[in-house]
């Protein structure tokens, strides 16, 4: 097998390996840091018999992508800040219908409008509770171009699988940073098919529990009745709110077809956690910075090691609490003020944890992590 070598922008790998995940249908607002995605989508889908559509916001873009899911197609939209918090009613939509999609999130600093250029990492919070209400969701936070290439394709497998929206969290910078990856051949990556529907269609009742929490998605136009509401339902899709016990069932097995499946789901990076006396836990581009800085203290006898969830929902807790049992101090280094810190604290029972926070639109540098280390041990 050959290998093949492309210098590409995270923005340009998302999109090239959206494609080869296959997706056939984007519809997309422009908003900085993520348009490059819709410019390259509308270029790139119609060689492959694929849809670009620019709609004419991120409420519609939404609604776009729920509808081509619906009708059988992978489908994603691209945004970031502003642009995602109106998406948050119909990614609930998606949620309670089970509509398969992909959102690339490259996030900006924040609040409101913010600043459009510069990286951040102030919407873990929302990316996991945006939408009202108990809800499956996952999201994936790739630390490299290459990454995020593997990242993109990982995701729309994950959303086929679980019938759930996939987010994936880039930034400013990774969006528009540039680096030399190698493109998988096809052979080295499987493209998973949403489960379809073997009954007849007079049989069929679109949210019918086939024993793995996980039901076969008919698409419009195939043939089968499918019933598709924002409402809570029973297995045909029809509202339960007169019958208590159909609601929490319902719901029990929305939040289980990722709770249940966690083995499958999470994945992580460890850095030097062998024999690790101090933790740093960091999440995407920002964790290469961490690993430079726990170079350095190496360098200078301080034994630490870096945990990276790659999946950050769902959080990779039960590892982390592992890995938290015989560490003296745990870090978090976040560009927020301190998201991501409440959830390792959390996971860590009796271990200290400590905060390592910048906010101000640039990605804290390795020396700035190292000294707020040895400030602290």
């Amino acid at each position: 097998m050959e290998n093949t070598y492309e210098i590409m922008t995270g923005n340009e790998a998302c999109t090239h390996a959206a494609i080869a995940a296959g997706m056939r249908f984007f519809a997309g607002y422009p908003i900085t840091p993520a348009t490059e995605i819709a410019e390259l989508s509308s270029e790139w889908l119609p060689k492959v018999g694929g849809k670009y559509m620019q709609m004419e916001d991120e409420l519609a873009s939404m609604a776009a992508i729920i509808g081509a899911s619906s009708a059988g197609a992978k489908a994603m939209t691209a945004t970031s800040g502003p642009g995602y918090s109106l998406m948050q009613e119909n990614l609930g939509y998606a949620a309670m219908a089970e509509v398969p999609i992909v959102v690339a999130y490259a996030m900006r600093q924040g609040p409101c409008q913010g600043v459009a250029t510069l990286p951040a990492q102030g919407d873990i919070m929302q990316v996991r509770w945006g939408v009202h209400g108990d809800h499956p969701i996952i999201a994936v936070a790739p630390a490299s171009v290459g990454e995020v290439y593997t990242e993109t394709i990982r995701a729309f497998n994950l959303a086929e699988t679980y019938r759930v929206p996939v987010v994936i969290m880039t930034d400013a910078m990774l969006a528009h940073m540039s680096e030399r990856i190698r493109i998988p051949d096809s052979s080295e990556y499987e493209c998973v098919d949403r489960k379809r529907p073997t009954c007849p269609p007079e049989e069929f009742k679109p949210f019918a529990d086939d024993g793995t929490g996980i039901p076969p998605m008919a698409s419009f136009g195939d043939g089968y009745r499918w019933y598709c509401s924002g409402l809570i339902h029973d297995e045909t899709g029809f509202p339960v709110s007169d019958n208590p016990q159909l609601t929490s069932d319902s719901i029990k097995r929305l939040v289980g077809k990722v709770e249940n499946n966690l083995k499958d789901i999470e994945s992580y990076e460890e850095y030097k956690t062998e024999d690790a006396e101090y933790l740093i836990v960091s999440i995407g581009l920002l964790s290469r910075s961490v690993k430079d800085a726990v170079d350095q203290a190496r360098q200078e006898g301080i034994k630490v090691g870096v945990f990276r969830p790659i999946t950050v929902w769902p959080f990779p807790e039960q590892r982390l609490a592992e890995l938290s049992q015989n560490k003296r101090k745990l870090f978090v280094c976040e560009m927020n003020e301190g998201q991501l810190y409440h959830v390792v604290r959390e996971s860590a029972g009796v271990t200290p944890v400590v905060q390592i926070t910048q906010n101000n639109g640039k990605m804290i540098a390795a020396e700035t992590i190292l000294k707020a280390l040895k400030e602290e041990i």
